[in-house]
């Protein structure tokens, strides 16, 4: 009663992950987020037509060679017979020897679950499909392992009697399942090292040791690993290894994941930085799985690369054998934190989207600073080069070109003015890049999709919201600036300040020529920051992660074109913020401003200043996004939001993971990751090729 009674529990849990049965409201609320999304039935219809060789009374059918190695690909034409049978029976629920649609249709919702890998293995195991697992279906598996060849299970272990029963007849269900594969390595693991354990003196010597690892564990060893076991074993001091050493070596391996994450928590997720064996000991403190053995091992391990006593992240990471390869662990994990990340930042309060733009503004405030203290003396250059008119008035120095004019200002007045009108501009321009800066990235927030993606069109409308908002602050700047700026062209004349000027202008002359500025900063950001976000995404790594010179190639490459392209604007902006001197023209408002530089100038004069302002922009804005975004990495606060793309090893080449076939839709997609996940997870590895005695 008990045996069917799981049965049939275990058949409707299946059902409720395929096809979802409605639960009450507070129920579902607390549900997880879905992992991935499931395919279209119509299109996954359309692929299973292509690919089904039977036809049957109307009905159409795959056989388990289309399934296995036409459409997925697993398996190839000299493939062992029993690995394919029981791989394509797992979907075969019927056990006819044929794949319906439904069928196909069932497996792909198995592969969207976050246990798939657990499930699958469930459902290869389970062969008579009837919802639990025998002992006899467990151990005929088993004997076909490649594993179990080189090193045989003993099946009549008191590990086996605990899960099936003193006479073998108990049945388990699908939860048990997961923990009899989770345990059954590290049971046969320890039954191999009794038996080369003759003596019982609870050791083993290091080519046993070597040998076990290299047979039953060979799923979890790098080439690196497998060349040093002996090297790391008697490096440590021992002649003998223990059965301690032994499970502390198979653990270390098994959970190196979780040694990621130690090593995370030890440096506030800083990957490049070197980590000693006290500081990661310490930190293991809070990681109860991982001991000080295994720490130990571990830098011995790495010890065997270099000599200097301390990790990194990339050392870890080379231990990893799965490190790379396609497994569902790993994708399904990362979309699921992406998805959880967006579905926790719509939930934000208002108090904390504050916080995180007052956090943004004071971070953009200390990036705009530095930007443009970095590249004034070629502001100021510009804005000469911008000013010269045709026809020199008296007393008025003229410049060949933006060299001449950087050379004749070192020599007239000195090297500190390079730097006239920098005061002003450091007091104004903290807000306005702050508020540049703030406003890009609240208005991308908004503006992004539920799975994270933005269009060409947000950016560029999140790009020119900001420009926009900066006018406010940038008009006062600038054109107390250019004032500033010119003052030394004309010799003799009293010395000019920022008081003065404003006094002059008055609140309102602040905001003289702010129809020009719009015209300016609005384009300019638009191509700016969509330009950047793109460039930086194509030079991250094939992690999705930007070093700090991509990071300042990016916003420097992006600076050119949104730099040129509104130049014409900034010609019009300068003249009419310039105080026209005698003799001078005067400029009535934008327009006019345009008739009368083209009839006395041309139109080569819109263009005027442009290397100037290429090579003032690009590298101010290279400057101030890249301090603003390692500042952002430096003193990174967690508001619930999305960390800056780039900052850390993501799944940004998550797609790359997935399977390339534009046929594999929804779960299919996983499909090769989750096969190929039970044997470097779980160490189920069934034979692939035919063996000589079958051919």
């Amino acid at each position: 009663r008990d045996m069917a009674a799981n049965g049939k529990d275990h058949l409707l849990e299946i059902v409720s992950k395929v096809w979802p049965i409605k639960t009450a409201q507070c129920e579902v609320k607390h549900r997880k987020v879905e992992v991935f999304k499931r395919a279209d039935q119509d299109q996954l219809k359309e692929i299973f037509s292509q690919y089904a060789s039977v036809v049957e009374d109307g009905e159409q059918y795959m056989t388990y060679g289309d399934l296995i190695q036409r459409y997925l690909g697993f398996l190839g034409e000299n493939c062992d017979e029993y690995t394919l049978k029981l791989f394509a029976s797992s979907v075969d629920t019927s056990r006819d020897g044929k794949i319906s649609f439904t069928e196909f249709q069932a497996f792909e919702a198995l592969l969207c679950l976050p246990d798939a890998m657990y499930a699958l293995a469930f459902q290869v195991f389970d062969r008579n499909g009837n919802g639990y697992l025998s002992c006899s279906e467990f151990e005929d598996i088993i004997k076909h392992t490649t594993l179990n060849r080189e090193i045989p299970f003993n099946f009549n272990s008191e590990f086996i009697s605990l899960h099936f029963g003193k006479d073998k007849q108990r049945k388990i269900t699908y939860s048990e399942f997961t923990q009899l594969i989770h345990d059954f390595h590290e049971e046969h693991a320890l039954q191999a090292f009794r038996r080369r354990d003759k003596g019982d003196t609870g050791s083993i010597n290091p080519k046993d040791f070597e040998e076990i690892m290299c047979k039953l564990k060979s799923y979890l060893l790098t080439p690196f690993v497998k060349e040093n076991l002996v090297t790391v074993a008697v490096g440590g001091g021992h002649r003998q290894i223990s059965y301690a050493y032994f499970t502390a070596f198979v653990s270390l391996l098994n959970n190196l994941e979780l040694v990621q994450k130690l090593y995370l928590a030890c440096t506030r997720r800083d990957k490049t930085m070197e980590v000693t064996k006290e500081e990661m000991m310490y930190q293991a403190q809070e990681f109860s799985q991982i001991t000080p053995l295994e720490i130990d091992i571990l830098f011995q391990l790495i010890g065997l690369k270099h000599q200097t006593g301390r990790i990194k992240y990339e050392d870890i990471t080379d231990l990893t054998p799965a490190e790379g390869r396609e497994t569902p662990y790993s994708i399904q994990m990362q979309i699921a934190q992406e998805k959880l990340a967006l579905e926790q930042g719509t939930e934000r309060t208002f108090a904390l989207e504050v916080l995180e733009s007052v956090y943004r503004f004071a971070l953009g405030s200390i990036a705009g600073a530095t930007g443009a203290t970095a590249v004034y003396p070629i502001d100021l250059v510009k804005t000469r080069m911008q000013n010269q008119r045709s026809g020199p008035m008296v007393g008025e120095l003229m410049y060949k070109n933006s060299w001449d004019c950087f050379k004749k200002v070192i020599r007239h007045e000195g090297v500190l003015g390079l730097y006239r009108g920098l005061g002003p501009q450091l007091v104004g321009v903290c807000p306005e890049k702050a508020i540049k800066l703030t406003m890009n990235d609240l208005m991308r927030d908004k503006l992004t999709r539920k799975d994270g993606s933005i269009p060409l069109w947000a950016e560029m409308v999140a790009g020119g919201t900001a420009g926009a908002s900066q006018v406010m602050f940038t008009n006062p700047l600038e054109i107390v600036k250019i004032r500033l700026q010119v003052a030394g062209e004309v010799h003799g004349k009293s010395k000019v300040s920022a008081f003065t000027v404003i006094k002059e202008l008055g609140f309102m002359g602040l905001y003289k020529g702010s129809r020009a500025c719009f015209l300016r900063d609005i384009p300019f950001s638009a191509i700016y920051f969509p330009a950047y976000a793109n460039v930086k995404k194509a030079l991250a790594d094939e992690n999705g992660y930007n070093s700090w010179g991509t990071l300042l190639l990016s916003a420097t490459i992006a600076g050119m074109p949104a730099a040129a392209i509104p130049t014409p604007a900034d010609v019009i902006k300068t003249r009419l913020q310039v105080a026209a001197r005698t003799g001078q023209t005067s400029y009535n408002g934008v327009i006019d401003c345009v008739r009368k530089i083209y009839r006395e100038e041309g139109g080569w004069a819109f263009w005027k200043g442009t290397p100037a302002r290429v090579f003032r922009s690009s590298p101010q804005f290279g400057v101030t996004l890249l301090t603003y975004e390692v500042l952002q990495r430096l003193f990174y606060v967690d508001f619930g939001g999305r960390r800056p793309e780039g900052s850390e090893p993501q799944s940004t080449q998550l797609e790359k993971q997935l399977s390339r076939n534009p046929d594999h839709i929804g779960g299919y997609r996983l499909a090769l990751a989750t096969f190929n996940g039970m044997e470097s997870k779980f160490g189920l590895c069934l034979p692939k090729f035919k063996s000589s005695m079958q051919t």
